[in-house]
């Protein structure tokens, strides 16, 4: 299969910018087929979209295909009509917390003939947020939600990371954030990764006011590569790349770890020479989570660390920042949709030669977000076939459209959303 993807955004202006996904490799392996069509061609499929989402191990891909193909041979006819498809972003506009809100659940049950998945419309989540593997997410979602979401249906920030695989896959790397930033790495497929909790954990007053914090947030380790490493192994060994999967717990520590880290190629204690590459799972300033106005994101605490960074180094900091808003995330998710899409109709995946043929497109895709500067302005710079919709539950509350980065429709709730997607596609 080949997919075709537009050449990286440069973000000058705050020195980073955007890695694209590689092209995913051939499925190297066929099973027996199943009554529809060949496996292969479903394996490819599947492998080609649980490369761009992160899927794990051959095993886990292996049945994780096979529950897809049950998942999308039912109900065909109905779904070869579907036109468009949908984009949600969760906090803010799905859930508040871990409490659904704008009658989501009802909303969401409308695009799927049942609780077993089964879909009318081909939507999934698209969110800067993270810090737990796309199948624990989907999992937390169909619990929260009652409908049944498949972890290809999660697109999470770190969700490229996958696509850094093959440059760091036996590096020694750190990952830092809420949540469980090393498994979700771990998971992806990097071999070498540990923690900033526990990277910090093997050296004596590195956090100089860690006797006055009375919380812990080290991770459960002792299933992950590091936790039988010894403190000459993690002290002799070199960081060749620091992850901002999710937003950090402790910023004071973190900010002090990875200028360490940052300063010295990799080894503390070592020369200061070109830093380590450093990534960012997304650049949200703010996002809307269970407290009534908006709490600071990951975007603000790269905005602190390069400030403290800058302020004692003589070379900027570099980093790579992934996520909404920048358009790739929006042709990545469309590159999943219309392979689900295909999929669904045609039992097959789009040949090459038909990448570009209306007849395999989207005519239109819907982006449902609450940010105007992360959702709305992504929608907008990605171009058709978005059409943005942007409601008032999360970041935004106004009662006129955002004046920078208008929506095409403004709504209350998703559910009113749903409706003018449903009523919309139904007219045309």
């Amino acid at each position: 299969m080949r997919f075709r993807f537009q050449p990286p955004v440069q973000l000058s202006s705050s020195g980073h910018h955007l890695l694209p996904l590689p092209t995913p490799p051939p499925f190297l392996s066929s099973s027996p087929s199943l009554s529809t069509c060949s496996i292969s061609h479903h394996h490819r499929l599947m492998f080609s979209t649980f490369l761009l989402l992160g899927t794990t191990t051959p095993m886990t891909l292996e049945k994780t295909a096979v529950n897809l193909l049950s998942f999308w041979n039912c109900h065909s006819s109905s779904r070869c009509t579907s036109s468009f498809g949908i984009a949600f972003d969760i906090d803010g506009v799905i859930l508040r917390g871990q409490n659904p809100i704008g009658n989501s659940p009802a909303a969401l049950k409308r695009l799927c003939h049942d609780y077993s998945g089964n879909l009318k419309i081909p939507f999934l989540f698209l969110t800067n947020g993270g810090g737990t593997p796309e199948s624990r997410r989907a999992i937390e979602m169909s619990q929260l939600l009652g409908v049944k979401i498949l972890p290809s249906q999660v697109v999470q920030g770190h969700s490229s990371f996958r696509s850094l695989l093959n440059r760091f896959e036996n590096d020694f790397i750190v990952a830092t954030g809420k949540g469980e930033p090393e498994l979700v790495m771990s998971e992806y497929g990097f071999r070498n990764v540990i923690s900033l909790d526990d990277y910090a954990s093997y050296f004596d007053n590195i956090d100089p006011v860690a006797q006055y914090k009375s919380w812990k947030v080290r991770q459960e380790s002792n299933m992950l590569p590091f936790s039988m490493k010894s403190i000459q192994d993690v002290s002799l060994d070199r960081v060749k790349a620091a992850f901002i999967v999710s937003d950090p717990v402790d910023w004071g520590r973190d900010i002090q770890v990875l200028c360490d880290i940052l300063s010295s190629r990799g080894l503390l204690g070592g020369e200061e020479e070109h830093q380590p590459p450093l990534f960012f799972a997304a650049d949200d300033l703010q996002y809307q989570a269970a407290f009534p106005s908006e709490r600071l994101g990951i975007g603000a605490f790269r905005i602190a660390l390069e400030s403290v960074f800058n302020r004692i180094h003589d070379k900027p900091l570099e980093c790579t920042v992934f996520g909404k808003p920048n358009p790739f995330v929006f042709r990545n998710a469309e590159a999943i949709l219309r392979h689900i899409w295909a999929f669904s109709c045609h039992g097959n995946a789009i040949r090459p030669e038909d990448e570009d043929s209306s007849s395999h497109s989207f005519k239109t895709l819907y982006m449902i977000g609450d940010n105007p500067l992360v959702d709305i302005k992504g929608a907008l710079q990605a171009g058709h076939p978005w059409f943005s919709i942007l409601t008032r539950t999360g970041v935004f509350r106004q009662t006129e459209n955002h004046p920078e980065y208008p929506a095409d429709v403004v709504v209350d709730t998703v559910a009113e959303a749903v409706d003018f997607i449903l009523e919309r596609e139904s007219a045309s």
